[in-house]
């Protein structure tokens, strides 16, 4: 069983920095891709960054130039230093992770979500 417990949310204002960290444990043999989604009110979650464990980063638009994802492959923690906040930036932020797990039967593979951080971005 794979656990992420996420930190680093809070009440920021607009044009300030929040920086946000995943730690994931558990039966752990491998981590692939690592990323933050989120979800305002009212609305889908959404894809905010991903990175693999090569580094290779992927974003949404909406925060590109704003938002950098990184990972510590050391500590199994991804971070997402995000800057420059805005208004609809407002959302809870969920940390997400896939890779394996080494198991009798062979490698195993999982997918975990974390429980949120919840992120609000005042004027």
């Amino acid at each position: 069983q794979v656990q992420l417990v996420e930190s680093g949310g809070g009440l920021v204002q607009a044009g300030g920095s929040l920086r946000l960290s995943c730690a994931a444990s558990g039966s752990i043999s491998r981590i692939n891709t690592m990323g933050w989604y989120r979800q305002a009110p009212g609305k889908q979650r959404e894809l905010v960054a991903t990175i693999t464990s090569s580094g290779s980063t992927n974003y949404a638009d909406s925060v590109k130039g704003r938002f950098t994802i990184s990972r510590d492959n050391a500590k199994n923690t991804v971070y997402l230093q995000m800057n420059s906040l805005k208004l609809e930036d407002t959302a809870v932020y969920y940390c997400n992770a896939d890779g394996f797990i080494a198991t009798s039967m062979g490698p195993k593979a999982w997918d975990a979500w974390g429980q949120g951080t919840l992120v609000i971005v005042s004027s």
